[in-house]
């Protein structure tokens, strides 16, 4: 039963019911219906940021959000074992295929290198697991990176290995004038006393002591750079370019049979053994240059002598005699 309230009447010493306008009854319920509202929004805001309440569509995002974790976490593992493979062939490249093309190798630090300037991961920021997302990305880059570097070693490495051939045509890899024609071997790479000036200097290549008129070959495949007399000391000479920094000089001649311009192959004959220039006997002076240095034709006989034969001519090459030039 509705209790009813009353209030004392001073004037008329009387008891009289207390009338509630009907205004006053709505403002009490639109107040009250407006603060169940405002709590009941507050109390559902606060049980969907707590970890009691998920709705459906909550657990399904839960779900994917830990299948990416997993998926990740297996990707880095594929990476892992991508950088293994990876070291593994860089290693050969470097210490194998370019070694034995001899050609130089890749530094590390460029095969490691980062991506400095701006940040690539900016967009990635800022999330439940940045940290982990911009990671993977930085690795898949840096993997991407060393890929496309080792991609283009190896086909610098395949260009090279098509060249090989040419390499090893255009080396010059046999004597100058066969054993059985030589008187002997006259003069070696190194100081020698000059036959003129009796002081001694260097010798830049090898004498070859034989008789007028004998055979001499193109020690490798190349072009006949120059067939002439115009350099001091050397007489009729010949100067064959090989290419990959091989040169090779042929003094003293007493004349030519090829003419510059002309392509020779190794064991050709270009001319025959002389005295002219500079010279105290017939013999031919050899020369061998490297990149514009001139190198030992000594390391270079292996095309056409045995190791006995070897052996000899290095006993004799390397004597401190006189040079016949």
């Amino acid at each position: 039963m509705k209790k009813v309230k009353y209030y004392y009447d001073s004037e008329n010493l009387a008891f009289r019911k207390i009338k509630v306008k009907k205004r006053t009854k709505l403002a009490y319920a639109a107040l009250f219906l407006l603060a169940s509202a405002l709590f009941g929004t507050l109390a559902f805001i606060v049980l969907l940021n707590t970890p009691y309440f998920e709705t459906p569509k909550d657990r399904l995002m839960a779900r994917e959000i830990e299948n990416f974790k997993i998926r990740y976490a297996i990707l880095n593992k594929q990476m892992d074992q991508i950088n293994e493979v990876l070291g593994s062939i860089e290693e050969r490249d470097n210490n194998i295929y370019r070694t034995y093309f001899n050609t130089s190798q890749i530094p590390e630090e460029q095969r490691k290198a980062g991506f400095g300037g701006v940040n690539r991961y900016k967009d990635l920021e800022g999330f439940d697991n940045s940290e982990l997302v911009v990671n993977t990305s930085k690795r898949v880059d840096v993997i991407s990176k060393q890929l496309a570097i080792q991609s283009k070693s190896l086909d610098e490495i395949l260009k090279l290995a098509k060249e090989k051939n040419k390499l090893l045509s255009a080396i010059p890899a046999i004597q100058p004038v066969k054993n059985e024609n030589l008187r002997a071997v006259a003069s070696g790479f190194g100081y020698r006393t000059d036959p003129f000036t009796k002081v001694r200097k260097f010798h830049a290549g090898m004498d070859f002591s034989a008789k007028s008129g004998t055979p001499i070959f193109a020690t490798g495949d190349g072009v006949v750079q120059r067939a002439d007399n115009t350099a001091s000391g050397y007489g009729n000479h010949i100067v064959i370019r090989h290419g990959y920094g091989y040169e090779t000089l042929y003094g003293h001649l007493s004349k030519y049979k090829v003419r510059a311009g002309q392509r020779v192959k190794r064991g050709d004959i270009i001319g025959f053994v002389g005295s002219t220039g500079r010279s105290e006997a017939p013999h031919l002076h050899y020369e061998v240059h490297k990149n514009g240095e001139v190198v030992n034709p000594l390391n270079f006989y292996y095309g056409n002598i045995s190791a006995a034969e070897y052996v000899q001519i290095a006993k004799a090459a390397n004597q401190e005699n006189q040079s016949l030039d």
